[in-house]
């Protein structure tokens, strides 16, 4: 399903006799308009794979509702819809050349943010960097995009997301102690061993709130660009199509290295999602071979869009 398809419907349900703690308020957003009337009209909150958002939802929000609803607690249910929203627009850099726009018959899946680092080799002192993969934990930013849940947010706010995150919060994973063979002492290389922190919710306090932990990013053992996404319903192992600079506005990172290139990526055979962008990067460029040789990681942070056949 599309997350801009069909009418936008939106069903809110206040609990006036839950504690403040909860909030009172439960939004559920569907596309159809007939679910709504069955959801605002029977006793049992009963979610249907059909909603946007079901699976974003708490679980234990829904258990509430739930039981509040059988149980004949006094609630309060507000049903609004409005016409279709137009499908998320892909960001563009405004230079002289774009990205190439998504193969037809894909529709947009998810929108994620990445956030982890970016490695690099120096082979000698002087000479070119080369990429060497990167590692990244994903969450999902899918309902923050503007007009697409209750707490989304304007498309500027949203596009300076990444840059947000990569300069107030710590890069979720787990570093090295040691830094020999670093080209730059102060960014470690992450663990060999086990370089992802657990799954859990990114903190991005009142700015942004909390953003479902979504999955993982890492090169695989064939230097594939590799994600794995909603425990595995998304298996994603893409190649680069395209390239293009990011704008010259982007945020160049806590060190100033400046911004990744924006990307393309071909994924025809995977899981979930068959052509994926990296759009509005900030940071992750490496900090260049002039000190030494060795090793090189670099903090950063982008948005991700998969794209996959229609439903």
């Amino acid at each position: 399903m599309s997350l801009a398809s069909g009418s936008l419907c939106v069903l809110l349900i206040t609990i006036p006799s839950f504690p403040s703690s909860f909030g009172g308020e439960i939004w559920i957003s569907a596309q159809h308009p007939a679910l709504f009337h069955l959801l605002s009209h029977s006793h049992l909150l009963h979610i249907k794979s059909t909603t946007t958002s079901a699976k974003m939802l708490s679980k234990s929000l829904l258990f509430l509702a739930s039981a509040a609803l059988a149980l004949g607690t006094p609630v309060e249910r507000t049903v609004s819809c409005r016409a279709p929203m137009p499908d998320p627009s892909l960001p563009l850099t405004g230079g002289a050349a774009e990205l190439p726009p998504p193969p037809a018959g894909l529709e947009l899946k998810v929108i994620a943010l990445g956030l982890g680092i970016q490695n690099y080799s120096c082979a000698s002192v002087g000479a070119d960097a080369v990429s060497t993969g990167a590692l990244a934990m994903f969450y999902d930013i899918s309902l923050l995009y503007p007009e697409s849940g209750p707490n989304s947010l304007t498309i500027e706010k949203f596009n300076q997301l990444p840059a947000f995150a990569l300069n107030h919060h710590a890069i979720p994973l787990h570093f090295n102690d040691s830094t020999v063979g670093r080209v730059e002492v102060a960014s470690p290389g992450a663990s060999l061993k086990r370089p992802f922190t657990r799954a859990a919710a990114l903190d991005l306090g009142e700015e942004y709130g909390k953003l479902p932990f979504l999955g993982h990013h890492f090169f695989n053992t064939d230097g594939a660009p590799t994600f794995i996404l909603r425990r595995g319903s998304f298996n994603v192992v893409a190649a680069k199509k395209a390239s293009v600079p990011a704008p010259g506005s982007a945020d160049p990172g806590p060190m100033g290295t400046g911004a990744v290139a924006w990307l393309a990526l071909d994924a025809a055979n995977s899981k979930g999602a068959t052509f994926v962008y990296r759009v509005e990067t900030a940071g992750g460029n490496s900090h260049g071979c002039s000190k030494a040789a060795g090793q090189d990681s670099t903090s950063y942070a982008a948005q991700y869009w998969f794209y996959g056949p229609k439903s």
